[in-house]
């Protein structure tokens, strides 16, 4: 079959190994002092470790290859432990691959493998609460619903904390994608109608939110994976705020494909301070 999935440049390969603990099904060994991908079978094409090669030798490519199989990556990863299970599991519900999901905890139910952790496997299998869940909509007509042109909301998916979406999902590919700060809805009262409408949206907050590496992994899928049209960045006029810019700045230095970036900041009055391509 025809799928994507990952490409090791051999020339580039360094040995460092970044990558391998990075690779969530456990796809990727040292051969001969280079990374090589084991076998088809184990690569779910979603480039998770694409983000920790500091040489960029690894990118997802489409190619005929044997399809990828969730019980024989089971089977390879439960020999790490509880630990390297977990990380599978949350890879799998963060970029929303529910059928995966599924069969990764038929083969725990079937081998009566229990983890020990609060954060079981079923509560990993269904990303723990219902509003994790990916889905696509159409943002409400206003002319059939009687409201006004202005109180529409433009939001078209869910979810869209950054921690939370799939690059991969339909709803971001081939899109011109809005990576807005957490307050700068709250403090922009047309944020609805002047730049959310059209755009698929995601939301973080540079200086509370963890996982800052994660968000970069995100932003670099969305850009390779995705084949995001555009980057527009939202952000308040404090200084930490900035944060959200370099993470974008640094997502395209790493990327494989460039995509135009616009900077939009807002000060804490709700007024648009500046609004450019950087």
């Amino acid at each position: 079959m025809t799928r994507e999935i990952i490409r090791i440049d051999e020339e580039k390969c360094t040995g460092c190994g970044e990558c391998i603990p990075n690779c969530p099904e456990g796809a990727i060994q040292l051969i001969d002092g280079k990374a090589r991908l084991i076998s088809d079978l184990f690569c779910d094409g979603l480039g998770a470790c694409i983000g920790h090669c500091p040489e960029g030798a690894i990118e997802v490519e489409r190619r005929e290859a044997e399809p990828y199989k969730e019980k024989k990556v089971m089977e390879n990863i439960v020999r790490g432990g509880e630990n390297v299970i977990l990380a599978h599991l949350t890879h799998l519900r963060e970029h929303g691959e529910e059928r995966y999901l599924r069969e990764a905890i038929e083969y725990l139910q079937e081998k009566n493998i229990h983890l020990s952790s609060p954060q079981d496997e079923r509560a990993k299998a269904t990303g723990g609460c219902p509003g994790a869940r990916s889905m696509s909509f159409s943002p409400e007509d206003a002319s059939e619903s009687g409201k006004n042109r202005d109180d529409r909301s433009e939001l078209s998916h869910w979810p869209v904390q950054l921690h939370l979406i799939a690059p991969q999902a339909s709803q971001f590919q081939g899109r011109d994608v809005l990576l807005a700060a957490d307050c700068a809805a709250y403090a922009l009262g047309d944020f609805h109608a002047r730049y959310l409408k059209g755009k698929a949206l995601a939301i973080a907050c540079p200086k509370l939110d963890q996982g800052q590496e994660i968000y970069l992994e995100k932003l670099i899928a969305l850009i390779d994976q995705a084949k995001i049209n555009t980057l527009t960045v939202l952000i308040m006029e404090v200084p930490c705020c900035s944060g959200l810019l370099n993470l974008s700045r640094e997502a395209l230095a790493r990327a494989h494909r460039k995509v135009p970036l616009k900077r939009v900041v807002v000060s804490i009055k709700g007024e648009a301070l500046k609004e450019e391509w950087v």
